[in-house]
């Protein structure tokens, strides 16, 4: 029996339209990020004489290297703490049946419906008050509370819906509440776990307001700090901006295609719990 009907000729159409419209953009950056300045023709048109002298040049004109270092460090530790204090604060406001667990969390949730942007100007008084302006450490300070909402939602209810089973045994045994969430329950948050380290790595690395307003007026950048200053200043040499965009993707390009498995796995498992 023939299985490929016009159905799946269809679809397989459609998927490769897809998949031609997603890689088209990518083509495009990959060309002119190699195209050299002399080359003016369409940046459709493939290039013939490719170089890597505009990655040289956006590497040193637009700082790249202290703002890939600052990044990585503010995504790192800022994603760390967001998810040791969401699935801290989530395990007793999902297993709690105290009224005051529920307003806790509703409480919390205010920070999905209420724009960060109402509370800049208190916020900046804060950190300038600190003597944290011009730090990378503001950037932490700030991603650490304003990603804490969100990762909480997704940690109670993910936990909502895994059965007590076990921890009933952990307690009935004697091991305090401490000991059951690192052993027993910490464990089983695997796949919420990798679903939310992606979401928040990527929200605090693509975030260009907050280290520009904080950081404005120092010599410390992220990348897309570095890269909108690049546009500023080189706006009318495309292929050097175009070479900046493509290594300010390599790092999280690198950790995906490291962690691949584990990410497809872990969102898999968490947008199903």
């Amino acid at each position: 029996m023939n299985r490929y009907t016009k159905r799946t000729f269809v679809l397989e159409m459609v998927m490769i339209a897809v998949g031609i419209v997603f890689a088209f953009p990518v083509y495009v950056l990959v060309n002119l990020a190699i195209r050299p300045p002399s080359d003016t023709s369409s940046p459709i048109v493939p290039t013939t004489s490719p170089t890597f002298g505009n990655f040289t040049g956006a590497w040193r004109e637009a700082g790249l290297g202290g703002a890939l270092i600052n990044s990585v460090l503010v995504t790192t530790v800022s994603v760390l703490i967001v998810l040791a204090v969401s699935a801290l604060a989530a395990y007793p406001l999902a297993r709690s049946t105290a009224h005051w667990s529920r307003g806790t969390f509703l409480l919390i949730m205010l920070g999905l419906i209420l724009p960060f942007q109402l509370a800049s100007l208190p916020l900046y008084q804060t950190v300038r008050d600190l003597g944290l302006l011009g730090s990378v450490w503001s950037l932490v300070l700030f991603y650490a509370g304003l990603q804490v909402p969100f990762t909480t939602f997704l940690y109670v209810g993910f936990l909502r819906a895994l059965p007590r089973d076990f921890e009933e045994a952990a307690s009935i045994d004697g091991a305090s509440p401490l000991a059951t969430f690192r052993h027993i329950v910490l464990p089983m948050l695997k796949p919420v776990t990798v679903t939310a380290l992606v979401l928040n790595a990527v929200a605090v690395w693509n975030d260009f307001f907050t280290p520009l307003l904080y950081l404005s007026g120092s010599d410390q950048q992220t990348v897309p700090v570095a890269v909108a200053g690049f546009v500023g200043q080189f706006v009318s040499d495309w292929n050097l901006i175009f070479a900046a965009l493509l290594i300010s993707i390599v790092p999280v390009l690198a950790v995906y295609l490291a962690l691949q498995r584990s990410i497809i796995n872990g969102f898999a498992g968490g947008l199903k719990g």
